[in-house]
């Protein structure tokens, strides 16, 4: 099964002028370069370490499950991933100042 990235986001022109994923985007792209390596850095870490553990208790059927679980809960991954770019730029953002 071959999961599709779906559109995770509202419309580029909604009242906030973009969405988190967008801002996200202009954050990492024009933040100090340190920090935002270094934010990236705990994403993947994390990430990382949260497929360890999955890993543990699926096996090789990780990947199929997760692409299963993201399909049949879409709107809370979506929610979810808005919440990891906000938080993610918050970390930029309160370390470059």
């Amino acid at each position: 099964m071959e999961l599709k990235m779906f559109n995770l986001f509202e419309d580029e022109d909604d009242i906030f002028m973009g969405s988190p994923k967008s801002k996200f985007h202009d954050i990492v792209f024009n933040a100090n370069r340190n920090l935002v390596e270094l934010e990236l850095e705990r994403l993947i870490e994390r990430q990382a370490a949260l497929e360890l553990m999955l890993g543990e208790f699926h096996g090789e059927e990780l990947e199929r499950k997760i692409d299963t679980f993201m399909l049949e809960n879409k709107d809370d991954v979506v929610e979810v991933a808005k919440n990891l770019y906000i938080e993610s730029m918050g970390n930029v953002l309160s370390q470059n100042e």
